[in-house]
């Protein structure tokens, strides 16, 4: 059925958002240029990109509300219902699948009593399976509003969530302090992050994504990157581990999937790939 106009924002948003708004179109040549940060921009006000958002964006930029839903709907970057505050993200992409990003999906959903693309009761935590996030040398990776928590296992991944839902800090394996969703839409919409000492936290790449530049330097490349539970015990917070730049502690590291003998589809029963048939039956 026809959809009635969609509400524009409260006065007091509506002023607040058109003064953002005005500042990321003038960073551009062309206004329509800016819909991606635009939108961005909507998500840290309402935590996705309602009709109203879209509209919003329309206006600004002359542009029908048809060619703003077409950009919203391609993007996966874009929400289009609320979420949590946490965006969960596993990578089941190939390699980080094989090396157990399956079986960390499959847990936590289990775990916390949602499907893909769904939120927890207590609107914390938003779980979804993500492609490819280019850091398959440590993985298997799960992402939190786009940071890295490289290296996970099932159960650090349960107790990365079971963190965020009660409010304990946790610590990316490298890049800048977590926070919610919408804060980090209102930075990915081109606005500095304020937080003292965010951005000169941000890390760089780890030992094992440089392994092929020391191995063309004639270099003896370190293979073993940061532990995955950060050298503490599950029971321990994550402000109780290793600072990013101390060397892994002797008897609690995990080497990175160059060097890690894991379980695949292939080698665990609990997860098994399918079954093997010879070519044409």
């Amino acid at each position: 059925m026809p959809q009635l106009p969609a509400p524009d924002f409260p006065a007091d948003v509506r002023a607040r958002l058109e003064a953002d708004a005005r500042e990321i179109i003038s960073r551009y040549p062309g206004a329509r240029s800016a819909l991606l940060p635009l939108l961005h921009l909507v998500q840290a006000e309402e935590g996705y990109v309602s009709r109203t958002g879209m509209a919003f964006c329309a206006e600004l930029l002359d542009l029908t509300t048809a060619e703003v839903t077409a950009v919203a709907t391609f993007y996966t970057m874009y929400r289009r219902k609320p979420g949590g505050d946490y965006q969960v993200g596993v990578c089941t992409n190939t390699l980080c699948a094989v090396m157990g990003g399956d079986a960390i999906f499959d847990e936590l959903k289990e775990h916390l009593g949602v499907g893909n693309d769904e939120t927890t009761e207590d609107g914390k935590v938003t779980l979804e399976h993500i492609e490819c996030n280019a850091a398959c040398d440590f993985a298997p990776v799960v992402m939190v509003n786009w940071e890295f928590f490289d290296n996970q296992t099932p159960q650090s991944a349960k107790q990365l969530v079971d963190d965020l839902r009660a409010g304990r800090p946790v610590e990316p394996t490298r890049g800048a302090p977590l926070c919610t969703y919408k804060d980090t839409e209102r930075i990915l919409a081109g606005f500095p992050d304020e937080r003292p000492g965010a951005v000169g936290a941000t890390g760089g790449a780890g030992p094992a994504s440089l392994i092929g530049l020391r191995l063309a330097k004639g270099e003896a490349p370190q293979r073993v990157v940061r532990p995955r539970d950060g050298g503490h015990s599950p029971d321990a917070h994550p402000q109780d581990a290793h600072p990013k730049d101390a060397p892994p502690q002797p008897g609690s590291q995990h080497l990175s999937s160059h060097d890690a003998p894991q379980r695949t589809s292939d080698s665990d029963p609990d997860h098994p790939a399918g079954p093997t048939a010879e070519e044409g039956e």
